[in-house]
């Protein structure tokens, strides 16, 4: 999968994605990320890439030409490329989406910068919106990395064990159960019993009661959404009556 990259500052996809689970998968060929500095489709003297938005205003507006010169020709070179746009007005990023950007034969960031982009990028250009939560940032260049890493995790063979991404939060709707490594005591705080026991049954079952009673307490409203079982919708029901008998 091609994961392409059109910003102003390409140097700062150097690092993230070249380091641990990340790093290795690119170096093996499981993917690749191409950072763009969108100033070479820009045309002039200064390779201008942004203009004073009419109608006046503070800061500076996104050209429209650069970015509609950049999709086109990285559309030629990776066919049927999908085109997303980093912004605060997006559909918030979800695991969901992830897994099914996942699918695509590649992927076209457009990161922003200064006050925002000429309102004909989103019109034309831009297949999906995206935002990673309700907050400013001064680029688009973190989100098009959180992004990246969150959908790479479902390429075949970046995590070397396909049932890591299948027991994350969100893989199921609900948020993952705790785990615990060596030692079994640590300041004063045993492992369950259950994980000792050797019986995988109990631990699958525990497992479970301990992603919805986690999702029940810290993030309700997804259990709107999950898919539950019978057993899990016994289990919501007790921890319903215990949280209002306290």
């Amino acid at each position: 999968m091609i994961f392409d990259v059109l910003t102003l500052f390409p140097g700062m996809f150097t690092s993230p994605l070249g380091e641990s689970i990340l790093g290795r998968a690119v170096s093996q060929g499981l993917f690749s990320v191409r950072a763009h500095n969108l100033r070479d489709w820009a045309e002039g003297k200064h390779l201008t890439t942004d203009d004073a938005p009419y109608g006046g205003g503070d800061g500076m507006v996104m050209k429209p030409e650069p970015v509609a010169r950049a999709i086109a020709r990285l559309r030629e070179e990776t066919p049927g490329s999908k085109v997303l746009l980093m912004t605060p007005q997006g559909v918030p990023f979800r695991q969901q989406h992830a897994r099914q950007l996942s699918r695509e034969n590649g992927l076209i960031f457009v990161c922003g910068r200064y006050e925002g982009f000429d309102e004909r990028i989103r019109q034309t250009l831009v297949d999906e919106e995206y935002s990673i939560g309700d907050f400013v940032l001064t680029g688009g260049e973190l989100p098009a990395m959180v992004m990246i890493d969150a959908i790479a995790r479902h390429l075949p063979g970046v995590l070397g064990s396909n049932g890591s991404v299948e027991t994350d939060s969100f893989a199921d709707g609900l948020l993952e159960y705790p785990q615990y490594t060596r030692p079994a005591v640590f300041n004063g705080l045993a492992v369950p019993e259950v994980l000792l026991s050797g019986d995988h049954g109990r631990i699958a079952r525990w497992r479970r009661e301990q992603q919805l009673q986690r999702t029940f307490e810290r993030r309700p409203e997804l259990l709107a959404t999950a898919e539950l079982t019978e057993q899990d919708q016994v289990f919501i029901e007790k921890l319903r009556r215990r949280a209002g008998s306290g």
